[in-house]
């Protein structure tokens, strides 16, 4: 009876999520608002809260999140990352900068202590790599000048992932500066390892993993991302860590293979893991967080504009350009996501997780919308203040003397 329970709510989930993805792609809106609002929905305090299959979503929401980092690592080889970090590391240095301390700000004024304060920051940090790509293709604008500049941004936000979450995950466990220390020097061994690893060996690591059989090729990157993750997470580096480096060190087309039969699976428990973040948020805690959420999300989207402007004009990208670029960065959504379920798992501050998602679905609907609209008002207001005449300087009719 159990397990009939089981399936009928977790078949529930799943039918849900499709009607919510098919009803945000006929808008062209992202479904992420939708999956959290589908977890308000069915969680704690929700309308019709679950009982049966709740810790069958918890894994499939863990398995998102490794899947989500897996299929991020995909998309970059070593010699990219190692390129993007020598050329536009000033860019990240901005961003990190203008974007992270708002939210850190933003936690010790709301009195939630420093480890709040680190988990706020990284979410405000993060933009969302999924809703950004998606929005650049709705608009025609992959192959723009000023792409490969959104592109590099978000390369170095996923790389700083790499150092920021094994700090998140040693803080919010209560780890001793020692203990947080030794995390931290694990996790930087693993990347530096695994990028050299990639860059010298990465083709024969990508032959040992190939196969012209799909389903081989399926089965063996998803154990070995798994294997990797678990065992990652074992010695107190994150799991989503573990996952991002499996796919840096694949290449070629085991990489391009892997990402296509993986996309599929990637975008279901990605849902799931929203629904389940949604899940553990009682929706009667939002209200009281929507005003401070509602400032950070317009005070963060200002700061993201100001970052792609800044790294844009470093690229020699035309104004107009520059604007595409800062408005296109302004969506948050999954990773801002990951980074506050981690907190909330640890009962580190009840308000981070209602205000994280407050934040996120204002960020999620407002991104797509500077992204279309930021470059057109940015060029009228600059148009009209140069078509504007400027006042004549009065002057003193000239004495009879003087002539």
């Amino acid at each position: 009876m159990h397990s009939a329970v089981l399936l009928i709510e977790f078949g529930s989930i799943i039918l849900g999520l499709g009607l919510l993805g098919r009803f945000a792609a006929r808008f062209r809106l992202s479904p992420i608002p939708l999956y959290l609002l589908a977890g308000l929905a069915f969680g704690e305090g929700g309308l019709l809260p679950l009982g049966a299959s709740e810790e069958f979503v918890s894994i499939g929401a863990e398995i998102g999140v490794i899947l989500l980092l897996l299929m991020l690592g995909l998309e970059y080889t070593a010699g990219d990352l190692v390129t993007n970090l020598k050329a536009h590391y000033p860019s990240g240095l901005v961003d990190g900068a203008l974007n992270a301390l708002p939210g850190a700000a933003a936690a010790l004024l709301l009195g939630w202590g420093p480890v709040a304060a680190v988990v706020l920051a990284g979410v405000t940090w993060i933009s969302s790599s999924g809703v950004i790509a998606k929005v650049l293709g709705d608009l025609g604008r992959v192959g723009n000048r000023e792409t490969p500049v959104i592109l590099s941004v978000l390369v170095l936000e996923d790389l700083a992932m790499a150092v920021y979450l094994p700090i998140v995950t040693a803080l919010v466990a209560g780890a001793g500066l020692l203990a947080g220390s030794l995390t931290l020097a694990i996790a930087l061994g693993a990347a530096g390892l695994v990028l050299f690893t990639a860059v010298r060996y990465g083709r024969l690591i990508s032959r040992f993993v190939s196969s012209d059989d799909p389903e081989k090729l399926l089965l063996v990157v998803l154990g070995l991302t798994i294997l990797v993750a678990g065992v990652a997470q074992q010695l107190q580096v994150s799991a989503a860590v573990g996952a991002f480096l499996v796919g840096i060190a694949l290449s070629g087309e085991v990489a391009e293979g892997a990402h296509t039969l993986l996309s599929p699976l990637r975008d279901l428990f990605a849902a799931v893991f929203f629904v389940f973040f949604g899940l553990h948020t009682d929706p009667a805690s939002i209200p009281p967080v929507l005003l401070p959420a509602l400032a950070l999300a317009l005070v963060t989207a200002a700061t993201k504009i100001t970052t792609g402007y800044w790294a844009a004009r470093r690229a020699g990208i035309s104004p107009k350009g520059r604007w595409r670029t800062g408005g296109a960065l302004v969506a948050r959504g999954e990773f801002s996501i990951v980074i506050a379920g981690l907190a909330v798992s640890a009962g580190t501050e009840p308000s981070l997780g209602p205000l994280a998602t407050a934040y996120v679905l204002i960020l999620v609907i407002l991104g797509p919308l500077t992204a279309r609209y930021t470059e057109p008002l940015a060029t009228r207001l600059t148009t009209h203040r140069a078509n504007t005449p400027t006042p004549r300087r009065l002057t003193e009719p000239a004495s009879r003397d003087s002539a």
